[in-house]
């Protein structure tokens, strides 16, 4: 079984602000994009790690990796769709090899998370996602996105999180007919549903937290143990 892993990092982070782009803020004396990057590259099922950056970032090729010979980069898309493909595009491989897409502001996954979905998802017809049953009571909003429409049913609803695991031919296909369509999609299951399958969906961790606002930096450096 051979596994590849594509991270995309192109965006510029808009929700979260400021000049410098979440991927490359300082925790500790590592960048976001080195301790992502740093903890796939120790997973030895993960065969090599393509890195889809901005066209124009010269930062990323100089970082000190912990295993550089596992890593490459190639520039990538306007959406994280399209980033995702590029780095699929620039992957050598067979169509039944496994794909593994992990947000580059996801350093805190549990390696233990990352080898249960592998474990499950690779047994699987159609591949899978880590995800967490949604805990909070979720309401709706209207169209003037101020007031209540609805509460919606928490019983069967999940948050999903990354890494994502499909086959190789199975997703560069899902995603190229999604772009063929102007169809947004905003992960990889996604655009597998629309394909009319049914992904797995793989229990993960609240530790596995996606830095998407400057607060979230308090919570990612206690799990990195940089902070009590």
């Amino acid at each position: 079984m051979k596994i590849h892993a594509v991270v995309p990092a192109a965006g510029a982070g808009k929700r979260f602000g400021g000049e410098t782009p979440k991927q490359y803020v300082l925790l500790g004396d590592k960048t976001v994009m080195q301790w992502t990057l740093d903890l796939l590259s120790e997973l030895p099922e993960i065969r090599d790690i393509t890195v889809a950056i901005h066209p124009e970032d010269t930062q990323a090729p100089r970082l000190d990796l912990r295993h550089p010979d596992k890593v490459r980069f190639t520039a990538g898309g306007v959406e994280r769709a399209d980033s995702v493909l590029a780095g699929l595009q620039a992957i050598s491989c067979s169509a039944d090899d496994w794909v593994l897409v992990h947000d580059v502001a996801r350093p805190c996954v549990p390696i233990g998370d990352i080898r249960r979905l592998i474990a499950e998802a690779t047994l699987d017809a159609v591949g899978g996602l880590l995800a967490l049953p949604v805990r909070d009571t979720l309401k709706e909003a209207g169209d003037d996105g101020r007031h209540v429409s609805r509460t919606v049913p928490r019983e069967h609803i999940w948050q999903a999180q990354t890494p994502q695991l499909f086959r190789y031919g199975l997703l560069r296909q899902a995603l190229e007919s999604a772009a063929a369509k102007n169809l947004a999609v905003t992960d990889e299951s996604s655009a597998i549903e629309l394909s009319g399958l049914r992904p797995r969906l793989v229990r993960g961790s609240p530790q596995n937290i996606k830095i998407t606002y400057p607060e979230d930096l308090a919570l990612v450096e206690h799990f990195l143990g940089l902070k009590p």
